[in-house]
Order: structure tokens, then C-alpha cells, then sequence
């Protein structure tokens, strides 16, 4: 997974933290968590404000 595999990573976050609100989420906390997933494969400073606002906005989704 890249970081523009918004859909991917909210479904693996879903599937890894399924108790967590994504909605209160930090940024910090995302951006490491992503990193941390099995598959995920891509630079730390190619993320941004954007991307993660956008991966937060598919976790949200996942979870409704």
C-alpha cells in the first residue's frame, strides 16, 4: 500500500484498531499507525495534512 491507497489503509486500520474512534483521532497517531501496517510500503515524508484528512475520512466511512 502507498499513501494514496486512502480505501485500503482505512479498511486496514478498521480491521487492526475496530474499537478506536476515527473521528478522534490525531494525526500523529494515524500517521504512525499507517506506517505500522502489514503491506504498507512508502516514504513517512510523502504523507500530509490531505492525505490523512482523506484516510480519516474512508476509516469513518468503514466504521458506519
Amino acid at each position: 500500500m502507498k499513501w494514496t491507497d486512502t480505501y485500503d489503509i482505512a479498511a486496514a486500520l478498521y480491521d487492526k484498531y475496530p474499537d478506536v474512534d476515527p473521528a478522534a483521532i490525531r494525526f500523529t497517531d494515524l500517521h504512525r499507525w499507517v506506517m505500522e501496517l502489514d503491506g504498507f510500503a512508502d516514504l513517512p515524508d510523502r504523507s500530509g495534512e490531505k492525505i490523512l484528512e482523506a484516510i480519516q475520512a474512508a476509516w469513518i466511512e468503514e466504521a458506519a
